[in-house]
């Protein structure tokens, strides 16, 4: 899958009536889906009314209505989908890998980055210099993606991971903030989602041309493009400077990219959508992979993607959504983790099998020295937990905590810790959860890179549990976490269903993970902004993961599966060490496996689940706590458990006391510490995995 050598290059025939045939489909799509886009809006402008306009008839409302509105959001749709899908079908060319696209590539999140930090810095940019920014932050994030992935030609996996990574750390930059400028920031939450209402005519002015120049530079380069499709060797035989072509080829994709970003806010996945649909038809139209069409109609697929989901979204929800636009890029981006899902499932990897995790430089140590990790790892914990409920917009001493417990506190000490306690003892047992979460899921998965935010289950039971709190108000916390659970589990089942049908590979169940979790992630935007879009610390709080308002109750069913995982995990330690290691050791033993792992992953979803529940969405923690701690005591599990459980709370413990202290009185929720804490660290483990893979 890997391998996208040009057809042509390779001797392929070619149809060009086919080929023309498909430009002209895709040109009246676009044709098609621009009339019914000019239709649809707050005023009442129809069809006939737009052919009495073209007819000449004089009718100055519907003329200011489709002049001053309609035609200038057509031509952002038109700009965005011209961009990122010549920009997507480059850097897949470029790259030799059908997942790289202006997002997985980090390029639209560091975009975006920049025009966010502008706007809080109260910047007004003209639209060239916005574009300059965005160009900069796009392309500095790309090189990095690219860099941690080992360049063009680096497998699928690699490239969605480090891109989802540097995004992730982005995106957590972004969020906070708007959270800390919020006034500076009124309504960026949905319009990053990407919105064709937000054009401005300067923007599309200027934005209009660079789009131009860079698909004209692109279409002049194609014949490179076919010659660098044979391959670094055979290219440079033919006299091709693969490098230089690939580093043009980037800019360009960047520029596009940034143009877009820059008119209409991030569109998700278009530019992994639109080629994908191209190369679909690819098989039965020779010649179309040829680069002087491929560009083209990637230009056009992503008209029609961008389009479409414009259409869809106002066609089902009404022009306007409580006064508040549903961001076109959620659409588009839950479109696009479809593609991705797709293309991940026809994933083939060809190498040596992954190893355990327990086999990437984790040694055996002494009882001894376990007993002293334990130990120190368990004060650590318990530090930082009495730290948090001494630290805050309310400064405490110790001893206040003591007066507290033997009920000689005043009202205040008793107001600011009977509302902090519940949050440390919701940050502890979250972070517990996701970390034996993570732990067995790298586990069954047979994947040190697999943690529940990464393959979806996070973000399954935040949709969950975003889905009865918007339209059940009134529901308790049995309701909420069964919901989420219930979503945790769904997501499971597609991943691993998909991944398992034509026998469980580990890479692919990540990318289809990966696409799971954008696209869950979207839905809850989604959800959000229909049903409550002026309540961005709701959004903000299940997306970025938060403390904030927890209580007693809300944590007790945390406390409770957490004690039913150590039951179980007392007497099945042993079925996670065989099955880390392979599918065959485990029948020789006598482990059924067909029994063992669906156990297993459905206690690790209830984890999950429970973890969202009480905290929101946190990434990374079921990710960084189960390495550190088999890098501290070993690869048994017995071990990897308990310590995993005691870090990973310590990590989000720590992070929610720094939100709360930093700010204070306003606070950074606990996810987005503990995404840039844990992003560096799995960036390392990308960056070192580089020389075994």
């Amino acid at each position: 899958m890997t391998d996208l050598r040009s057809p042509v290059a390779a001797g392929a025939p070619t149809r060009p009536l086919r080929v023309a045939a498909v430009v002209v489909g895709a040109v009246a799509a676009v044709a098609a889906l621009a009339a019914v886009h000019l239709t649809q809006g707050t005023a009442d402008v129809g069809p006939l009314d737009l052919v009495r306009l073209l007819t000449g008839a004089d009718d100055e409302q519907a003329a200011a209505v489709v002049v001053a509105s309609r035609i200038p959001r057509l031509l952002t749709g038109l700009l965005a989908g011209v961009a990122l899908g010549m920009a997507g079908a480059a850097l897949q060319s470029v790259a030799r890998n059908p997942l790289a696209a202006p997002d997985t590539l980090g390029v639209d999140a560091g975009a975006w980055v920049g025009l966010v930090i502008a706007g809080v810095l109260g910047v007004a940019l003209p639209a060239p210099f916005a574009g300059a920014v965005a160009f900069v932050g796009g392309l500095a994030a790309a090189a990095l993606v690219l860099a941690l992935a080992g360049g063009a030609g680096s497998g699928p996996t690699r490239l969605v991971l480090a891109g989802s990574a540097v995004a992730l750390a982005l995106s957590s930059l972004t969020i906070t903030l708007l959270l800390l400028f919020r006034e500076e920031t009124v309504g960026l939450y949905a319009w990053s989602g990407g919105s064709l209402g937000q054009y401005t005519t300067s923007s599309l002015l200027w934005m209009g041309p660079i789009v131009g120049v860079g698909a004209v530079a692109l279409l002049a380069i194609s014949g490179r493009l076919d010659v660098h499709g044979l391959g670094d060797d055979a290219s440079a035989v033919l006299g091709l400077n693969p490098q230089r072509t690939r580093s043009l080829v980037v800019v360009l994709a960047v520029l596009l990219s940034a143009a877009s970003v820059t008119v209409a806010g991030p569109l998700g996945f278009v530019g992994l959508a639109a080629p994908a649909l191209v190369r679909l038809l690819a098989p039965r139209v020779p010649g179309l992979m040829r680069h002087r069409a491929l560009l083209p109609v990637s230009a056009l697929s992503g008209v029609v993607v961008v389009l479409g989901s414009d259409i869809v979204v106002r066609y089902a929800l009404g022009s306007q959504v409580g006064g508040v636009e549903v961001p076109t890029g959620v659409v588009t981006s839950i479109v696009g983790a479809g593609f991705l899902v797709v293309l991940a499932g026809r994933f083939r990897r060809a190498g040596r099998p992954r190893q355990a995790p327990a086999a990437h430089g984790s040694r055996m140590r002494s009882r001894r020295g376990f007993l002293v990790v334990l130990a120190v790892a368990g004060v650590a914990t318990a530090s930082a937990a009495f730290g948090g409920l001494l630290l805050g917009d309310a400064m405490l001493l110790g001893g206040d905590l003591v007066n507290r417990l033997t009920g000689r506190a005043g009202p205040v000490v008793t107001y600011v810790l009977d509302a902090r306690a519940p949050r440390v003892l919701a940050a502890l047992v979250a972070g517990a959860a996701l970390a034996v979460a993570g732990a067995m899921l790298q586990a069954v998965c047979r994947n040190p890179l697999a943690e529940p935010g990464i393959i979806g289950v996070t973000g399954g039971a935040g949709v969950g549990a975003v889905l009865v709190i918007t339209f059940v108000p009134t529901a308790g916390a049995a309701a909420i976490g069964g919901a989420a659970f219930a979503g945790a589990a769904v997501a499971m089942l597609i991943v691993f269903g998909l991944a398992v049908r034509t026998g469980l590979d580990s890479d692919r169940l990540v990318l289809i993970g990966v696409g799971m979790s954008y696209g869950t992630l979207a839905m809850i935007t989604f959800i959000i902004v229909v049903s409550d879009p002026w309540n961005i610390a709701k959004a903000l709080t299940w997306l970025s993961g938060s403390t904030y308002g927890r209580t007693f109750s809300q944590v007790l069913p945390v406390l409770l599966v957490l004690a039913l995982a150590a039951v179980l995990m007392r007497a099945g330690h042993r079925t996670l060490d065989l099955v880390a290691v392979d599918e065959d050791l485990p029948r020789i033993v006598g482990v059924r496996t067909d029994r063992s792992r669906p156990l297993l992953l459905g206690l690790a979803c209830l984890l999950t689940a429970a973890a969202v529940c009480a905290v929101g969405v946190i990434s990374f923690v079921g990710l960084v706590a189960p390495h550190a701690a088999r890098a501290l005591v070993g690869p048994r599990h017995s071990r990897v458990l308990p310590v995993a459980a005691l870090l990973g709370a310590l990590l989000v413990c720590v992070a929610d006391t720094i939100g709360r202290t930093v700010i204070a009185p306003a606070q950074l929720p606990a996810g987005l510490l503990a995404a840039l804490i844990g992003t560096p660290y799995f960036v390392y483990l990308l960056w070192r995995s580089r020389a075994t893979r």
